[in-house]
């Protein structure tokens, strides 16, 4: 079944619009929504309207969520860049303004999904541990209950990690001396700012400040299911007589994954619908 959605992606992305991976993800994660709202513990029936109640939280908790992203994405810090006048034979070159522009967001869903995978992995080692064996040790118990997602550590721990991923593609992806190069050999300069050791200080400060505000709030979507849940299972836990929470199968990785998937398959219709007059949408 992998290999045939594999094959399907491809297909998607040679003949269709997108990536085809991301238009499968984002067709199962749509699927899902049905049945989240109704065979999950959303609906309820519980005393008086509480089930409708708790049924608005969550709908305005994702809408807030996916307008967060939203603005998350499209988000980006422009550093201003001024080049040189200079001239060659009879014209003159450069003397225009522009920018290089740094996004919020600069790693997508990328941090999120590292963060889950390790977290992942000591649940999966405690399933080939044997139960009596497990009970038996105090710390291995206490120590495999700290990375289940209702414990208030693993909320730490992955907020750790996103923030520590998302440093990690920044660095990846920007290399300020590179850029500080590029700007000096094009003649340009950043107003303000002398060529050099300090332009690359300054880019390397600005994109420390923006991957630290990006993970932050790519944070603040991926914990809000967990936090959610906790809240909310202690709240039905002393006004009523049910103490399970509330399921939330629609996390915040996957309103990333639809939001981000949506906004490009938007901005590729968008390019197609401009080349209209010279080629159709498939060839």
């Amino acid at each position: 079944s992998d290999l045939l959605i594999m094959w399907l992606g491809e297909q998607i992305t040679e003949f269709g619009i997108g990536n085809g991976i991301s238009m499968i993800l984002f067709a199962g994660i749509l699927a899902r929504i049905p049945t989240a709202f109704t065979t999950g513990r959303y609906f309820v029936a519980q005393k008086g309207s509480i089930g409708y109640l708790w049924l608005a939280l969550v709908l305005l908790g994702i809408l807030a969520m996916i307008v967060l992203i939203v603005y998350v994405n499209d988000a980006e810090r422009r550093i201003p860049v001024q080049y040189a006048k200079r001239v060659v034979g009879r014209k003159m070159y450069g003397g225009q303004n522009t920018h290089i522009p740094i996004k919020v967001n600069m790693s997508g869903v990328m941090p999120v999904i590292f963060a889950g995978s390790i977290l992942s992995i000591p649940p999966t080692i405690q399933m080939f541990i044997p139960a009596a064996k497990l009970s038996a040790s105090k710390f291995w118990t206490g120590f495999f209950n700290v990375f289940s997602s209702t414990h208030w550590a693993y909320g730490i721990i992955y907020f750790i990690l996103i923030i520590a991923f998302a440093y990690f593609y920044s660095s990846i992806q920007y290399n300020p001396i590179e850029m500080s190069q590029n700007i000096a050999k094009n003649g340009g300069m950043i107003p303000g700012i002398r060529t050099g050791r300090p332009t690359s200080d300054y880019i390397a400060r600005i994109i420390s400040r923006i991957t630290l505000l990006g993970a932050l709030l790519l944070s603040v979507v991926a914990i809000f299911p967990i936090l959610f849940s906790q809240i909310t299972t202690l709240i039905l836990s002393k006004a009523t007589s049910y103490a399970d929470g509330m399921n939330i199968s629609l996390g915040g990785t996957s309103i990333i994954i639809l939001v981000g998937v949506a906004l490009e398959t938007v901005k590729q219709l968008e390019s197609q619908m401009m080349m209209r007059h010279y080629k159709g949408f498939l060839d």
